[in-house]
């Protein structure tokens, strides 16, 4: 199976973004859902906007927090609340730092040690998918990447 990252299109509003994981769904669930971990992968290295601070408050109506850039005079922040928790399964979650926001799902389903990542928006709007798709379509397989790299280091560990 290949680790590649797809993206793609599947409606005016939905954005599916799949790509398989060396690595059980136990490893690939804490990456996504502790914020020690989360600030290693999540930010793509070549944006120049690390992961400055990462508050998690994983269960149902839990909020998080993600604030990028180089320092607090310069960041932005990704923020909401989870909307479902189903380790290591599923997370659904809003992004509430703008109205033209997704709600993001993710799923993760092991198979023979590997973990079939599956990451689902839904935007309220074409034009507000069609803003974030560039952004995406950039990010994703670096981050991804980077995820990937990180999971070797965990499962060695494990």
């Amino acid at each position: 199976m290949s680790n590649r990252t797809t993206i793609e299109r599947k409606s005016e509003r939905e954005l599916v973004v799949t790509r398989i994981f060396n690595g059980p769904a136990r490893i690939v669930y804490e990456a996504w859902t502790k914020p020690e971990l989360m600030k290693l992968w999540w930010a793509p290295k070549s944006s120049g906007a690390p992961l400055l601070s990462c508050e998690m408050d994983v269960r149902v109506g839990g909020q998080y927090r993600l604030e990028f850039g180089q320092d607090a005079a310069s960041s932005f922040a990704f923020f909401g609340k989870y909307l479902e928790v189903t380790p290591p399964s599923r997370l659904v979650w809003t992004n509430d730092e703008s109205q033209d926001a997704a709600v993001t799902t993710v799923t993760s389903e092991e198979r023979e040690g590997q973990t079939l990542l599956v990451l689902h928006e839904l935007y309220p709007s074409k034009e507000a998918l069609d803003e974030a798709f560039v952004g995406m379509a950039d990010g994703m397989p670096e981050q991804f990447e980077q995820l990937d790299t990180l999971l070797a280091t965990l499962s060695e560990s494990a």
